[in-house]
């Protein structure tokens, strides 16, 4: 089992915010969420038999100024023969039209430094540039695509319009920051908040918010002639303001739950100035 199967890119998880001109850009929520991570399932090829750590995620931008994301994904692995503290930090940032994101993330495993990976991907006519300044310096040409805030507006865009199902792609700069990701998207009914819920007192006054339950499969769009099976899956509970909890993330042979603990809301940015 490779560790970098266990770092999740902070778009992915924020799920994932701006511009598709066939939307609105929704009033997206400021803020720092922490996850509490926990072994879902493993089979006995993954050779996984304990996973706890915390996931946290800042997201802070505006429409007219962008959009920035500080992610932290800390797991400890545990195995039959060993134990490893794996560790993912990672910030982006897309500018508001959403042609430029750039991207560093930074790997531990037992706190040691694994990987490095630095780059900018910017959109233009025909496709995807993606200059990457580490681990070494290269630059390549993939298909056209989205980032992560647009995928998320996107996503917004189509489940409050009751469309339950789509597919899309993602560029977000995870892992080797050199492949497009396709995602098939399912959005389920928009649902009540139940009282019983245990990531109420972390939502306080959110808590009685409605949420959609969402499905998204990732599959490797790299010209293999279309992978019926997805790399990973992740399941949550999307509220309109972008805020994502109760996640499941499954990458085949073992999957994870994250359950919201802690969540603080920054101020909202200002409106953008209007133009002259």
């Amino acid at each position: 089992m490779r560790v970098t199967r266990l770092f999740l890119s902070a778009a992915l998880l924020s799920m994932t915010i701006p511009m598709a001109p066939a939307f609105a850009v929704p009033a997206l929520q400021a803020h720092r969420a922490v996850y509490d991570l926990t072994l879902n399932k493993a089979s006995d090829r993954s050779g996984i038999t304990g996973i706890s750590g915390r996931m946290v995620y800042e997201f802070n931008g505006s429409a007219c100024e962008g959009y920035t994301v500080k992610f932290r994904f800390v797991t400890q692995i545990v195995t039959s023969e060993t134990t490893r503290l794996t560790d993912q930090q990672t910030t982006t940032f897309e500018d508001a039209e959403g042609k430029t994101f750039s991207f560093v993330t930074k790997s531990f495993v037992d706190q040691n430094l694994d990987k490095e990976v630095k780059g900018m991907a910017t959109r233009g006519a025909k496709g995807l540039k993606v200059d990457i300044d580490k681990p070494e310096k290269n630059t390549l040409e993939l298909a056209a695509t989205q980032f992560p805030t647009q995928h998320l507006v996107e996503l917004i865009g189509k489940a409050e319009k009751g469309e339950n199902f789509y597919q899309t792609n993602l560029f977000d700069g995870s892992e080797d920051a050199n492949k497009v990701m396709t995602t098939t998207v399912v959005v389920g009914k928009k649902a009540d908040a139940e009282k019983s819920d245990p990531e109420a007192p972390a939502l306080a006054k959110l808590a009685t918010d409605k949420y959609w339950p969402v499905d998204i499969a990732y599959f490797d769009d790299t010209g293999k002639g279309g992978e019926e099976v997805p790399e990973y899956r992740i399941s949550f509970k999307l509220h309109e303001n972008g805020i994502t909890r109760d996640l499941v993330m499954d990458y085949g042979d073992f999957s994870m739950t994250g359950k919201l603990v802690n969540l603080s809301l920054f101020d909202q940015a200002k409106p953008c100035p209007a133009s002259k």
